[in-house]
Order: C-alpha cells, then structure tokens, then sequence
C-alpha cells in the first residue's frame, strides 16, 4: 500500500469521525477526560439524550462506504452500524455488523476504535479471516424458511444456511434453537438455544419496596413512566403473548407471600427498576439498548415452571412460579440477570455457544450482582453468590458461587481446553472467579455477613481493586472491545484494553486484570 493510499484512508475514517461527532449533542462537550487515577467511568456515553445516540448511529451508517474502505474489506462487503459510545477521553467506538454480496456474515462484526482528532486507533475484529466464498448458491437441499448468511464464527468463511427450530424444552422454557449448516457440505457448524435462561428456581422477595406506577381511569397499573415505560404483565399461566397489564385500586400492591398473585410482579417490576437505574447510575446507560427503550416483564408463566429467562424476539424478561405455583423466580440478581442478556445482545452480541456462551452467561452474573448490591436492599443485601435465597438444591445453597465456582458441583474454577465444551452456565464460572477475585482479591474475607475463601490456579495472591472499578472494566470491555467470537482470551485482552483506557498502562488496575485472569489460568 502507498503513502498516497495510507494518507486517504486516514481521511476517509477522520470524515466517518466527524459525521459520528455530529450525531453526539452538546452534552459531549461537558465530559472531561479522566485521569489514570479517576474512578469515573470512561466507558459512559456522551449522548444528552437517546436520540442524539440515534443521531450518531444514523450518522456513522451514512458513510459506512467510506468506512468500509478505509478498513481495505472487499468490494462485495457492507457494514451496518449498530452502535456509538464516545467515551470521556474523546474516542468514538462504533459497531458494526457486515454483509458480503447481500447476506449477513456471522462472526462478522467488528469495532472502530477512532481518536477525537478522527485518527483510527484500532479495530477489534469478531474473526481476522478474509471474506470471501466462491459461490453464494446452496449445493445442499435447503428449507423455504433456512436463510441464507456467511459462517465467519471459526475458521474459513463459508457460505452456509440458517435456520431456527422451535419447540419446548424439558423444563417448559420455550426453545428456539439456532442451527447453522455448512451450505456446501450439510455439515453442522453451530447449534445454540437461543432462549437465555438463568437456570434457577422457587424465589425470594426484597422487602417493601417503592414502585413508579402510573394512575389509570380509577386505579394503577404497572407501567414506570420513569423508566422508558416499562410494563409487567400477569400471563396467567399461559406461554405466549403478555397476559394482563397488571393492575390495581388503591396503589398498595401484593403481600409479601405467593398466595398474592401481584407479589410476583412487585419483585419483577422493582428488579427491573433497580436494573435500570444501575446502568444509568454506572454506565450513563439509558435503558438496555442505549435507547431510552423499556423492555417488559412477564410472570405467572405457564404451570410450576421451575425457571426465568430473556427473549430477545419479544424483548422482554419471563418469570415461572417455581415447583410449588407460589415461588415466583423474580429474585433481585435474577431479574438483573435476565435484563443483562438483553444488553449483551445490544453490544457484544456474544454467541450462546461454547466459551463466548460462557461470558455471555457470567456477563448477566456479574451486572445482577452488581444489581443487587447497588440497590442496597436491607431484606437482600448484596453478595457474590446467584441465587442465595433460592432453594433450588433442596439444602439452602445458592445456585452459583462466584469466589469459588466449583462449589456448585459442575462450575469451572479455572480456564482448561475442554471448558468451552460445557454448558454455558458452568463454563461462566472462569469468568464469574475472575471477577471476584478482580473485586475482592483471593484469600478468606467476610462481605456483608458471608464467608468468602477464593482460591487461585497457581496459588498467586490476587489483591482486589474494588467492585466498582472492577465492574466499570468489564462494562467497558463488553462495550467496546468484545465481539460475538470472543473467547476466554480475547477476553482478557479486551479487558487489559479497557483498563488501561479507563486507568492508565501503568496503573494498579491494568496490573490487578492481568493478575486475576491468571488466577484463573487465562494467560
């Protein structure tokens, strides 16, 4: 490549920059770039407002062409904008997903990492690999409702056909199974549940609580007019549709006991609430998608349904009444949990497979903790134990341990070969340890009444920074640097990255990432 070449392309992407900054509104000019030593997160949008991220979106897609050049991707190749943060230190981050000859390429995603005087510092690809197949014309028998993509998940991209199969799981959680065939060979290449669980039962209750509701004719329903308009629905043991807005005369709403059939949609609708109110108190986040946007829950699904779960097709949270019809799964870190996935699928869109399925489901651990302890909640205060009020073993045990993971009979403690191979609640436990010991450090410690003794692979001593700057790195990372592909490894770097963006490249932080993922053998 020229000089000449070189000197263009640096242009081109300095114009997509300056189209970007456009779309972001005066509140970008009022965020100051932080010290090394700052505890603010740089990860927070500068949008004064959700359109103004809008803006910025709309903004980077009309100049995708140019983009797309700059970055040398192939003349049969689009990208497709679908995310902007601008962060405290002026560097624009954009999502995109690609196209090649039309079809969408899985795996194909990729992010522009761009300095404020437009210079393109890096970008994070989901795959390296060049894009090219030879023919976009099935050799094998396809379906009428198989859609044709690009397979760019591992190796060699190749064209290939997906589809979706729906149907009931053995626990009554809907299924909607993900299956992507080699178009050419009829091999299967990926085969994931699409439906995001959190593989919990019976439930728990947080308290009296306030709830933002909105006054109707002569009552209340369950609508947060605070919060994007969030709804919770009674389904009334149904397994489709939303059920009944939930509703009420006097504003006073459930017991405290399942016998009451709103208690269940107190707890949904306060964990939706503090879900929010933490991505907006952490992250400057509004809403799951950035957008301002409420998702919606739903409880009373179907007959001593023993789980909950996400569903980005409906956008929305589902709650079962556990084995007994009266302990609704609407726990406070479960209610984080579910909402989690949603982001996740807004930003890094990890695959529900192998070890990124594993950091998808530690991503939603880690924020419903996070949740639980920024609520501050007397009758559930925070811990790094999923499920803890939750009697799903028989024994009182939590469902999940995250300074030991193991303690749960089938979590990995620490990253070997064969953890992608496991169910993507047990291989999260990598990721879950990491950050625990990330926030507390390794050792025997008490926090809030709870024993804690977190192990290292090496026996390393791992000294913590704190769950707030721990929490802040992982947001980052999941936000800006982190692909549908990434593995354990990618995740490390992805959050050496946002460490040191957020702290410095000599800080204590980057250092405590570095020390914590070897803890766990991810070196």
């Amino acid at each position: 490549m020229t000089p000449h070449m070189n000197t263009r392309r640096a242009a081109a992407l300095a114009a997509v920059a300056a189209m970007v900054l456009v779309g972001i509104q005066s509140g970008a000019a009022n965020a100051h770039p932080n010290t090394p030593g700052d505890s603010a997160s740089a990860s927070t949008p500068a949008f004064s407002s959700a359109s103004a991220r809008t803006a910025a979106i709309k903004a980077a897609q009309s100049d995708t062409s140019a983009t797309a050049s700059a970055l040398k991707l192939g003349a049969k190749e689009k990208l497709i904008a679908r995310d902007v943060i601008k962060d405290a230190h002026g560097t624009v981050h954009t999502r995109y997903e690609r196209t090649y000859a039309g079809l969408p390429v899985l795996g194909g995603d990729l992010v522009t990492h761009t300095a404020a005087n437009g210079k393109l510092k890096s970008v994070t690809k989901a795959t390296t690999a060049r894009i090219s197949v030879p023919s976009t014309t099935p050799k094998i028998k396809t379906a009428a409702s198989a859609r044709k993509v690009i397979w760019a998940g591992d190796g060699t991209p190749v064209l290939a056909l997906e589809s979706v199969k729906t149907g009931v799981q053995k626990d009554g959680t809907p299924s909607r199974k993900r299956v992507i065939t080699d178009a050419t060979t009829g091999k299967v290449l990926q085969s994931y549940e699409e439906i995001e669980t959190a593989g919990v039962g019976n439930s728990q209750y947080s308290g009296k609580v306030d709830l933002s509701t909105t006054a109707s004719g002569s009552g209340f329903e369950l609508t947060d007019g605070d919060r994007g308009g969030h709804k919770t629905y009674d389904l009334n043991q149904g397994e489709s549709g939303t059920g009944d807005l939930v509703t009420d005369d006097d504003d006073t709403w459930g017991d405290g006991t399942g016998n009451d059939r709103q208690t269940a949609a107190v707890d949904a609708h306060y964990g939706a609430a503090q879900t929010w109110d933490f991505y907006k108190s952490a992250f400057g986040r509004d809403g799951i998608a950035g957008d301002g946007k409420a998702a919606y829950s739903r409880v009373h699904y179907g007959d001593a349904y023993v789980n909950a779960f996400w569903d980005d097709s409906c956008f929305c949270m589902t709650y079962g009444d556990g084995a007994d019809n009266k302990s609704a799964l609407t726990a406070l870190d479960v209610a984080g949990h579910e909402m989690s996935h949603g982001l996740t699928s807004s930003t890094a869109n990890l695959n529900y497979s192998g070890e990124s399925g594993g950091l998808n489901e530690a991503t939603s651990d880690i924020l419903g903790t996070s949740v639980e302890f920024f609520a501050d909640n007397a009758t559930d205060v925070g811990d790094y134990l999923i499920g803890e009020k939750i009697d799903i073993n028989g024994d009182g045990s939590p469902l999940r341990y995250m300074d030991e993971p193991s303690k749960d009979g089938g979590s990995a403690d620490y990253w070997d070969s064969s953890v992608g191979d496991l169910d993507v609640h047990y291989s999260s436990g990598v990721a879950n340890h990491f950050f625990y010991l990330l926030s507390e450090g390794s050792g025997a410690k008490t926090i809030n009444g709870v024993d804690y003794d977190s192990p290292t692979s090496d026996g390393s001593t791992v000294a913590g920074i704190g769950r707030d700057k721990a929490v802040q790195i992982w947001y980052k990372a999941l936000s800006e640097y982190m692909t549908s592909t990434t593995d354990y490894a990618d995740a490390r770097t992805a959050t050496e990255k946002a460490a040191t963006d957020l702290y410095g490249a000599d800080s204590a932080e980057l250092k405590a990432v570095d020390a914590a993922w070897s803890g766990v053998n991810v070196k």
